[in-house]
């Protein structure tokens, strides 16, 4: 397997220490608790040890996860199987959870279970129960035998019988650091906060910047995919959790879903020898783009399954135009996706069940009346076909516009009917047709089913990210 080019510039080395250093501040989680008695009828929701004070330069929980340096000898050579806990199939993967001793700003927060009534918890080793906030020590606990409910009892968490009753707290368990969640693994830690309506819980999982990317690789691309496609997306995949973390993370309790909404996150699941892999050959690589005050910067490094033939620029998808998110051709995608994720078939959608949908995502649509014509406003336009970028709502009272990728989504939230914004809407009595569809996904940044397709004909990871993220640059943060 091809490694990356390891040289770094001068100039690189320097972005790559301004980077770091504002990576390096923050708690620790679990440092801070609130004894489990604790009376306070607020959920502390404070800012684990992942949510460092990020600023400038700092980079964005993204993709690709890769192991620390105190670590990365000992996980390369200690490849054993994984215990077999909460249905967990073992694999060659690290014996123990990488990272756990590193800077607070990366680890990651991600939200696992939102507003739910509770959840099965499994550990197969001791564990402490941390209540979050004040200085008291975590409670110790033996291993217990089969899985624990945790629910919320008048207004505070319940964990079976064990003598908890707080309003957030957090699960520390003893090495290999596994945690099962209703029958999936997930390294390093757990939040557990109970929600103002004082009935339902969130779990969010705190872990690693690179055990997370271990759970995302291989959730996000299949895992026998070439070296280098795995590689592309972990860089990726890492650039844009550290975007969204340090944009979003500080005005919420976490920082990624694991769901698509983000980027898909399966946790121990997800892992594989091949995927750990692909994590280890690029620790610490993230990608950067000047901003627009000129300084370089990491940028939301979007991907999705199937371009179609050509890229989309970020502005006209999602509203925020980035140097390195400019639409490219793409070549590569064509013989690699599925006949029917390149060009998809003909999608027809009742006209009243469209009106439904529009004026329940978008309450200012009702005034339109009856939506008598929907045409499209603006148009990416390529060799062979072009991309829906913005659609003009007619109806009897007015007009309106919606962005492309908006409307799709409105219309098929899932994705798995109307697959992209690359096609043609055409009238047909009562139904709205959606004609001559090709792609799967918004199109922006990395296409991943070209990214196979370079991988294959020999190209690298950098030189599959450079053709995809133009105008971007290759930085080792550690």
């Amino acid at each position: 397997m091809g490694r990356l080019a390891t040289h770094i510039s001068a100039p690189m080395r320097r972005e790559r220490r301004t980077l770091r250093v504002m990576l390096s501040t923050g708690a620790h989680p679990g440092r801070r608790y609130r004894p489990l008695s604790d009376s306070s009828p607020r959920c502390a929701r404070a800012a684990v040890a992942a949510t460092a004070s990020i600023s400038g330069l700092a980079p964005h929980p993204k993709r690709s996860p890769a192991p620390a340096a105190g670590w990365f000898l000992a996980a390369s050579t200690l490849i054993l199987m994984l215990p077999t806990i909460a249905g967990c199939k073992p694999r060659n993967t690290p014996a123990t959870t990488p990272q756990m001793d590193t800077a607070p700003g990366y680890w990651v927060r991600v939200l696992l279970i939102n507003d739910a009534h509770g959840f099965d918890l499994s550990l197969e080793t001791g564990f402490a129960v941390a209540a979050t906030g004040a200085e008291s020590p975590p409670q110790a606990f033996a291993r217990q035998d089969g899985p624990m409910r945790v629910s919320v009892v008048a207004g505070r968490i319940s964990i079976a019988d064990l003598p908890v009753h707080a309003f957030e707290v957090d699960i520390l368990p003893d090495p290999p650091h596994i945690i099962g969640i209703d029958g999936s693994g997930h390294r390093g830690q757990l939040r557990i906060c109970v929600n103002p309506d004082g009935r339902t819980l969130d779990a969010i999982n705190m872990v690693p910047l690179e055990p997370y990317l271990a759970g995302v690789v291989g959730a996000e691309m299949p895992q026998y995919w070439e070296p280098a496609a795995l590689q592309a997306q972990a860089i990726a995949a890492r650039t844009y959790c550290l975007y969204t973390k340090r944009r979003f993370g500080k005005g919420r309790t976490w920082d990624l879903s694991r769901t698509q909404a983000s980027q898909v996150y399966k946790g121990v699941d997800g892992e594989t020898e091949r995927v750990w892999d692909a994590v280890n050959q690029t620790r610490g690589m993230v990608l950067t783009t000047p901003n627009r005050d000129g300084q370089t910067d990491l940028f939301p490094a979007y991907y999705s399954s199937t371009c179609g033939g050509h890229t989309e620029n970020c502005e006209n998808v999602f509203g925020e135009a980035f140097s390195a998110l400019m639409g490219v051709p793409c070549p590569y995608c064509k013989d690699v996706a599925r006949p029917g994720s390149f060009f998809w078939p003909v999608v027809r959608m009742d006209k009243a069940r469209v009106a439904e949908l529009l004026a329940a995502r978008y309450p200012r649509l009702r005034r339109l009346g009856q939506v008598a014509a929907i045409a499209p406003a603006d148009v990416s336009r390529y060799d062979k076909f072009s991309r829906i970028t913005r659609l003009e709502l007619r109806g009897e009272n007015g007009v309106d516009y919606l962005r492309g990728e908006d409307f799709r989504l409105t219309l098929d939230p899932s994705g798995r009917q109307l697959r992209s914004a690359a096609c043609e809407i055409h009238e047909n009595a009562d139904q709205w047709e959606f004609q001559a569809g090709r792609g799967w996904g918004h199109g922006v940044g990395m296409c991943q089913c070209g990214a196979q397709g370079m991988a294959r004909q020999g190209k690298t990871a950098e030189q599959i990210l450079l053709h995809y993220y133009s105008n971007a640059k290759l930085v080792r943060l550690y």
